[in-house]
């Protein structure tokens, strides 16, 4: 079959498999909607003769959201996973006996990243383990020269994520954050509309997220045996799991997924997306390598959990002015997604599986601008990294770590500015908060001994 392997230059230029793509999307894109364009792994395998000692072996950290992100490998004939590290042992024992069977035995089991990285001889690895862990686990695999495929968002807090991206290019390895929606053909198409100025010069995004509420809500109804709180099951390495975090009793509600609304270890539904929609945003406005100078919350839209354990924000609302003038809203009362608002009314609206604008027939099939650069084009995330990687691209993933950062920094600021109540002034080149100590301390993490980054 074709080969729909999707690497190309940073400077945007696609490969031929583009027009058709496109061209098969055309009358759902008339029509207002356009399914993500989600490609199978196993479709888009290639070198199929590859011996096993040229292939690059791949590796995971965190079993949890990261195995959904190790499937998407599974189909790549150039790449073997060869070992999995979770502090949970069953889930580790679990992942590792599945790749087992798939690739044949000898899949390393591992519950510290440290023995990992020193052990498994990897080239890749995805690193998937809840926010709080990021940035130490980040730095730890480009200090190794591992090329890294990272979970967003980035980090947990602003000055852990310029770590990563500085130990990334410092060390000269790919990163791909795991903003997928990049390789999605409705945000690619949204993304073009935008950059050429089909809708005219934007003065303003709305990006919307859904409110914490609808998460933890759901754990809280879970309403498990008090006898659990504070004992974690054998299998458990929780120390480990709490690791550079503030310690807190264990509680089986939060020790899987539900720690995300726990400011502790996550950031709320603000920056589980502020990855993928602010992400959008920013690719679609041209600010993978900035952000913005002034950041206001609107307080009487803001408010936060009382329901311990969980503490993050049930709904936010904030401004972020750039340099230019133009401005990101990011509030959970916005219909999830992004939207472009451009001159004489016209818009263009994104989300999953849908895209739509102020008038379809028109904006949706207008043709590019010749003189406009062409935008970054993929069609399969994974299969983008690993192109990069084989190919020595650093920094030329279509989601690189510049661009993570640059998107979950507008979460982090938006955090602070939610949380002092306070207009926060912000130097996106030294990415410091001018004459603001208290909100400037909120910038960095506070580890628990021993760790450090």
């Amino acid at each position: 079959m074709t080969n729909l392997s999707s690497s190309t230059s940073r400077n945007g230029t696609a490969v031929r498999s583009r027009r058709s793509f496109l061209k098969n999307a055309g009358a759902a894109l008339a029509a207002g909607f356009l399914a993500p364009a989600l490609i199978p792994a196993r479709a888009l395998g290639r070198d199929g003769n590859t011996a096993p000692s040229n292939r690059l072996t791949l590796g995971l950290v965190g079993c949890h959201q990261g195995w959904g992100d190790m499937n998407s490998f599974f189909g790549f004939k150039d790449v073997q996973p060869v070992a999995i590290c979770d502090v949970d042992k069953n889930t580790c024992e679990d992942r590792a006996r599945n790749v087992d069977r798939r690739f044949g035995k000898g899949t390393g089991r591992y519950y510290d990243f440290r023995e990992m990285f020193e052990k498994a001889k990897l080239d890749t690895v995805i690193i998937a383990p809840p926010d709080h862990w990021h940035g130490i686990i980040g730095v730890a695999a480009a200090r190794k020269g591992i090329h890294i495929y990272g979970e967003k968002p980035l980090a947990h807090t602003l000055k852990e994520g310029r770590a990563i991206a500085n130990a990334v290019k410092q060390h000269g390895v790919v990163w791909q954050t795991g903003s997928w929606q990049r390789s999605t053909g409705n945000f690619f198409r949204a993304v073009e509309l935008v950059r050429n100025g089909v809708i005219g010069k934007v003065s303003r995004v709305e990006v919307g997220t859904l409110a914490t509420q609808n998460g933890f809500d759901h754990s809280l109804r879970s309403n498990p045996d008090a006898n659990r709180i504070g004992k974690p099951p054998a299998h458990i390495d929780y120390d480990m799991w709490v690791g550079p975090a503030a310690w807190m009793e264990f509680d089986p509600r939060f020790i899987t997924y539900h720690w995300r609304w726990i400011l502790n270890f996550g950031g709320g539904n603000l920056m589980d997306w502020v990855g993928h929609h602010v992400d959008i945003a920013h690719w679609g406005m041209g600010f993978d390598e900035t952000g913005p100078v002034k950041i206001e919350s609107d307080p009487k839209n803001c408010n936060y959990s009382r329901k311990l354990p969980f503490d993050a924000e049930t709904a936010y609302d904030y401004s972020c002015t750039y340099a230019t003038g133009q401005v990101i809203n990011v509030a959970s009362r916005f219909p999830t997604g992004a939207k472009f608002y451009g001159e004489n009314g016209k818009w263009v609206y994104v989300d999953r599986g849908r895209l739509s604008s102020s008038n379809n027939a028109e904006i949706l099939n207008a043709p590019n601008n010749p003189e406009a650069p062409p935008v970054y084009f993929s069609n399969n995330h994974s299969r983008n990294f690993i192109d990069c990687v084989k190919a020595g691209k650093v920094e030329g993933t279509i989601t690189p770590v510049e661009s993570a950062h640059r998107s979950a920094s507008v979460g982090h600021l938006g955090h602070i500015a939610v949380k002092t109540g306070r207009t926060i002034h912000w130097d996106p080149v030294t990415e410091t908060i001018k004459d603001d100590p208290v909100a400037t301390q909120l910038l960095s993490p506070s580890y628990r001994a021993p760790w450090v980054l």
